[in-house]
């Protein structure tokens, strides 16, 4: 799987999330708000998990480069 999709994948969830949020806050739905925010961190965990990686993929290539 390339990081790219990995990266799409990060960006659905964060937008799958705000969007549960707030369709939670305003029908007054604590679970679906609820999900919303777990969704969030969810999604800035993927990005956490991406950037570990292009900085593992950076240090990779600058080993093999020397």
């Amino acid at each position: 799987m390339s990081n790219t999709t990995d990266k799409v994948k990060a960006a659905y969830t964060k937008v799958k999330g705000e969007v549960k949020e707030k369709a939670g806050y305003y029908t007054d739905n604590a679970e679906t708000e609820a999900e919303g925010k777990k969704d969030k961190i969810k999604a800035k965990v993927q990005e956490n998990v991406n950037e570990a990686k292009d900085v593992r993929d950076d240090f990779k290539k600058k080993i093999n480069k020397d």
